[in-house]
């Protein structure tokens, strides 16, 4: 079974590039502060690294 990653936004994509904006939103960020739960996987890692100075990774059971 797949690890589970809850990514949290802390901080605001205003202002960044439209490609990371558009990372958020497929990740399935609508508001700041928001959390969201993806199963581990190498394509959501890469979009992490992406994002890493907007978001929060934590690793979940």
């Amino acid at each position: 079974m797949p690890k589970k990653l809850a990514i949290t936004q802390v901080r605001s994509g205003v202002g960044r590039k439209f490609k990371h904006r558009r990372t958020l939103a497929a990740l399935g960020f609508k508001k700041h502060q928001q959390t969201v739960v993806h199963d581990d996987s190498p394509a959501l890692r890469g979009m992490l690294r992406q994002i890493h100075y907007l978001v929060q990774v934590y690793e979940i059971e």
